[in-house]
Parts: C-alpha cells; sequence; structure tokens
C-alpha cells in the first residue's frame, strides 16, 4: 500500500458561533473566534489517497487529476468565501476546522474512488500551530 498527498491552498472567513447560546457564552468557549464580523485564514489542505501501484503508469494516482478534482470541487467551492454563509453544507454547522474536514471529505471520497484510489486522510491547516487530520468515519 503507498501513500501519496496532495496540498493546496484556499483562503475564508468564517465566525464561530452557536446560535442556542448568548454572547458571553459564546466568548467564553470561542474567544475572538466570535467576532462578529467575522475572521479569516490562509488554510492549507493535504488530501492523502492510497492504493496500490499501478504497473502501467507507476500511479497510485495521477496527482494532477487528484490536484483537477480538488480545486474543482473544493477550491473553487471554498475560497475567498464566508463559510458561514456562502457554502451550501457549512450554513447548518458550527464551521470550524473539524467541521471543514468532514466536509472536505463527504465531497472528495466517492470522487477519488472513481480515479482508482482511496481516500486516507483529509487534513486541514488553520493556522502554523492548529490543524485536524479526519480519517473518516
Amino acid at each position: 500500500m503507498i501513500y501519496i498527498t496532495r496540498k493546496e491552498h484556499f483562503n475564508a472567513a468564517h465566525k464561530l458561533y452557536n446560535d442556542k447560546w448568548d454572547e458571553a457564552k459564546n466568548f467564553k468557549v470561542f474567544g475572538k473566534c466570535a467576532n462578529k464580523n467575522w475572521h479569516g485564514h490562509n488554510y492549507e489542505l493535504f488530501v492523502t489517497v492510497k492504493g496500490e501501484v499501478n504497473a502501467e503508469t507507476g500511479f497510485v494516482i495521477n496527482l494532477k487529476d487528484l490536484g483537477d478534482l480538488i480545486q474543482k470541487d473544493v477550491t473553487e467551492i471554498l475560497d475567498h468565501k464566508n463559510l458561514n454563509l456562502d457554502v451550501d453544507g457549512l450554513s447548518d454547522v458550527i464551521p470550524s476546522t473539524e467541521n471543514l474536514a468532514i466536509f472536505i471529505w463527504k465531497i472528495l471520497n466517492d470522487e477519488i474512488k472513481k480515479l482508482g484510489a482511496q481516500l486516507h486522510c483529509v487534513k486541514v491547516c488553520e493556522t502554523e500551530n492548529n490543524y485536524v487530520e479526519y480519517f473518516g468515519g
């Protein structure tokens, strides 16, 4: 089994806020991430796939095809967007990095199978100190 990873970037804004709580509780739990005027991140996305090496190509997956898929189905949807307001599928959840990774997994999982590989991990880096890895489930 071989694992290979494609890295992409996108920029997006969000606010972490639970509408069921008052403002004081939201700021206690989410801190400055609950700012009413939103805040943004320069996200890094790592998509790791796994599989066997194809004897004819030497690839587990063609990285150009994987990159094109990520660009079309993920980056174009998320880049320079407000995750709370502009992205179908995220407007009904708190757009934490955890929920963002799950959202991306759901988009890519079946499409990567069509390319002949298996999605292993979606890693979303929100800052240089904070990232999430999601392995499906």
